[in-house]
């Protein structure tokens, strides 16, 4: 069978199909059109000329739809239905009145970051829903290399395969015991120096915290636990039971506000740990991926407590 010549009708083709299915009258047709009645008649012939069929039954007294002609307005119907419908819902994204966002987030950036600026979210855009995902880095660029999450918020790493924008730098403190020798100095702080000899409890090897400590010190001076752990909670309890110290970023101290323990600022402005939002190279982010974004560095901006 002979392959089919494509139609290519333009928008003012379709404007003037309906005018006559409309006014089923050729003057007043061409007059909506802004065209003259010859050049509207014209326009029509060409129509029928590229479907192979004609459209309308013309007379004197009257201008009638052919079967083929029925079934093209109402194909014609449906398709600006379906296209207004379309454009409603590009309406109601672009005006935040629908819609979804997805964030993964570090577990220390998800508890002192987003709590509030989710509640804010709500409050402005209750109908566009917001999902968190709270992982470890590696957790979080999985789920960002997948598509389910629109941008992650997560540590400084190997981020190449995806762009990303720095939001700050967070510093690290060493947390003891009460009773440590170095609890005394929390004021002046402490360094690497003053770890030799101790024995320091680690964040499970995912973590971008024990990645980026690794990094800087692939001989240390002190000595790893044999316990090692996911959760700060776990490890706020062992060093609170005198089974080692930690250091720890800025953003987790909240886990350590205890009497039993002390923290001490690190003094070693090379362990820093920088914390970034990343999001797919090249992808464009929606609208609303883009407002929670500005959200979220207007907070960080005006200082919010919970973003410094």
């Amino acid at each position: 069978m002979k392959p089919l010549n494509p139609i290519r009708w333009s928008s003012a083709d379709l404007e003037a199909f309906g005018a006559l299915v409309q006014t089923r009258h050729f003057t007043r047709a061409a007059e909506r059109c802004h065209l003259s009645q010859s050049a509207f008649s014209q326009k029509i012939r060409r129509l029928e000329a590229a479907v192979g069929a004609r459209l309308f039954e013309r007379s004197t007294r009257q201008v009638s739809l052919t079967p083929e002609g029925e079934l093209l307005a109402q194909e014609v119907l449906r398709l600006e239905q379906e296209l207004q419908q379309a454009l409603g819902r590009l309406q109601a994204l672009a005006g935040l009145q629908a819609g979804r966002v997805a964030v993964a987030a570090l577990p220390s950036m998800a508890a002192v970051w987003l709590p509030g600026l989710v509640a804010e979210w709500r409050q402005r855009h209750p109908q566009v829903q917001l999902t968190l995902h709270d992982t470890l880095a590696q957790g979080a660029t999985a789920l960002l290399r997948e598509g389910r999450v629109d941008f992650a918020l997560t540590a400084g790493g190997d981020l190449r395969e995806f762009d990303t924008e720095l939001l700050c730098t967070e510093p690290y403190w060493l947390v003891c015991p009460t009773g440590h020798r170095l609890a005394e100095r929390a004021a002046a702080g402490a360094g690497w120096d003053d770890l030799a000899g101790e024995e320091l409890i680690h964040l499970a090897r995912s973590s971008s915290v024990r990645q980026q400590i690794e990094r800087l010190n692939p001989v240390p001076t002190w000595r790893t636990s044999v316990l090692e752990v996911e959760h700060l909670a776990t490890l706020a309890a062992l060093v609170r039971a005198g089974l080692g110290l930690s250091l720890v970023p800025a953003l987790t101290l909240f886990h350590f506000r205890d009497a039993s323990l002390v923290a001490l600022p690190f003094n070693e402005p090379a362990l820093a740990r920088p914390l970034v939002l990343a999001r797919r190279k090249g992808q464009a982010l929606s609208v609303a991926a883009q407002a929670l974004r500005g959200m979220l560095l207007e907070r960080l901006a005006v200082g919010d407590p919970g973003a410094t």
